[in-house]
């Protein structure tokens, strides 16, 4: 999941760029009292209020390195909180990443609230929602234009982005971590942050406006799997009413789960290589040198792990016990996730298309040209293009989605995003798409041939309404409708827990049905119900299933 990062894919609007530079817009400075101290934020000339860079937990630097999130240091008088604090420590991995703040840190454990004129008194009632932003576990923050929560608020919710530790910093296991651990365990320190940032929410959010019992949980990409991972987790039992995912879940390779032995293996065999056997030793490194040591070409990858804390087992099985949070779920992916190029870089053809299907499925090559069928050079690619799509994360997502409907109790809302982004502005020259939502320029390469759906990622600024804030897009009136409907149901469902609303098309409760079917939302222009291509599926789960770790 980490692409190389050739340009930013958003551009600042002049509104949210002095903003940035000045710490806010509008007149009013309003405050909110935490259980911290009380803060002082702006408003923008929509009547919301905005508090940035507000700390949720200590500093995890020197001791706190590889710590559970300790409570954030109590202050006096008046702390501003009119500006991004700087996000998590993190190479410049993707070619979408914009960020509103000076830089990156390893004291980076704070949020952001924008809050509907609404909320101006405080318990005020309305929903909320928490967003987790994507990167892989390697990279973004909550000050992203894309995740600007001022478009959400304008819809009665109030919004809350924080960032969380990455890469090393957020997952890092090694026996001497486990040995200190209370809990015998070590890792999943950047999850234990996202459930950090929601005791927070828990705690403090009616002084915003917000009700604590009407909290949603959502995220794309790494933010996706890290709902599925608080609806896995008993740390976060409680905190949240509903969740939201947008492709990605635990329940795939792409990003897995191994045992807390292999992951503390792992990080002793790092240590060693860096000249730092000792957790001491690792610990007086700089944050600059473990980045930069971590991001060496053969070094270890650091991700989530079963450490018998944050995870008590595979999420998958957790889920399948029904152990996981029973609360309503909404959730889907893209259209073109991933590209038949990323499987057939010459081209998908009925003949190299047959051979992919023969070499990912061997014996059950001829059960798999059933659901990727490849008679005509159209039906060769388009399967190409599903299967690599589901390998990457449509099926993840999916067995999400019908694991929940079985074992949740609460009702799951299917989607399938299928709305593709416009061609690029012409000020932005040689620059192409990539893969996974990403742009590239000065590349050299020949052009590619336009997305055939909905890439990886495309989706966040329709969801959240903040198609202004791109400026990299030639976005057309098509774009901002899709954008409005989108929005809307994710509105509904914050508020509600149903998805459904007047003057939007009916979106059916994605339940399997006797028949075996199940209904999902196609969401476009001309937005609509339809069957999920539930066979595909079934038989990528008997394939898969049992290799997931």
């Amino acid at each position: 999941m980490r692409i190389p990062v050739v340009l930013a894919l958003a551009v600042l609007s002049p509104l949210a760029a002095a903003a940035a530079q000045s710490g806010g817009v509008g007149t009013s400075a309003p405050r909110a009292r935490t259980t911290d101290g009380l803060v002082q934020g702006v408003t923008a000339p929509s009547g919301v209020r905005m508090f940035r860079g507000i700390p949720f937990a200590a500093p995890p630097v020197r001791e706190l390195r590889w710590r559970p999130p300790q409570p954030a240091v109590r202050w006096t008088g008046v702390r501003p909180a009119d500006r991004f604090a700087n996000q998590c420590m993190q190479a410049r991995v993707f070619g979408d990443m914009m960020f509103r703040n000076a830089g990156v840190s390893e004291d980076c454990l704070y949020l952001n609230v924008w809050a509907p004129a609404a909320a101006a008194r405080p318990n005020a009632g309305l929903p909320v929602l928490v967003y987790f932003y994507g990167g892989g576990f390697v990279a973004g923050d909550g000050s992203e234009p894309r995740y600007d929560g001022e478009s959400m608020a304008r819809q009665g919710i109030v919004v809350v982005t924080l960032s969380y530790r990455l890469g090393i910093f957020g997952f890092f296991s090694h026996p001497e971590l486990s040995a200190e651990s209370p809990a015998h365990a070590s890792g999943n320190y950047a999850l234990m942050d996202q459930t950090a940032a929601l005791r927070w929410v828990r705690d403090n959010i009616a002084a915003f406006g917000g009700d604590p019992h009407r909290v949603t949980i959502g995220g794309e990409s790494a933010g996706s799997f890290s709902v599925s991972a608080q609806m896995a987790s008993p740390l976060a039992q409680g905190l949240f009413a509903r969740a939201i995912g947008e492709s990605g879940a635990f329940f795939s390779r792409t990003i897995s789960t191994p045992a807390r032995t292999e992951t503390e293996q792992r990080g002793a065999e790092f240590a060693r290589s860096v000249g730092a056997p000792s957790l001491a030793a690792l610990r007086a490194l700089s944050a600059t040198e473990l980045l930069e040591a971590s991001g060496r070409p053969g070094a270890a990858r650091f991700g989530p792990n079963v450490d018998g804390y944050f995870f008590s087992q595979v999420p998958a099985e957790i889920f399948a016990a029904g152990r996981q949070a029973h609360v309503p779920l909404l959730a889907g992916w893209n259209s073109e996730e991933m590209s038949a190029r990323a499987l057939l870089p010459d081209g998908a053809t009925p003949a190299t298309t047959e051979a992919l299907l023969t070499r990912v499925f061997k014996d059950r090559a001829a059960d798999a040209a059933k659901v990727f069928p490849a008679g005509t050079t159209e039906e060769a690619v388009q399967s190409a293009t599903d299967l690599a799509s589901d390998q990457f994360i449509g099926y993840s997502t999916w067995k999400w989605l019908d694991v929940q409907a079985r074992t949740g109790g609460q009702p799951v809302y299917r989607y399938f995003y299928a709305h593709p982004r416009p061609p690029l502005v012409p000020a932005m020259g040689d620059a192409r798409p990539g893969l996974a939502g990403g742009i590239e320029r000065g590349t050299g390469a020949a052009p590619q041939p336009p997305a055939r759906g909905a890439v990886h990622s495309a989706e966040i600024e329709y969801a959240l309404g903040n198609l202004p804030l791109n400026h990299v897009f030639a976005w057309t009136p098509d774009d901002h409708t899709v954008s409005a409907t989108m929005q809307r149901y994710f509105a509904n469902f914050i508020t509600t827990g149903d998805p459904n609303g007047g003057g939007l098309p009916h979106w059916p409760v994605g339940a399997v049905s006797p028949d075996g079917q199940a209904m999902r939302m196609r969401i476009d222009v001309e937005s609509r119900a339809e069957p999920e291509p539930r066979a595909r599926y079934l038989f990528l789960d008997q394939v898969f299933a049992r290799a997931t770790p």
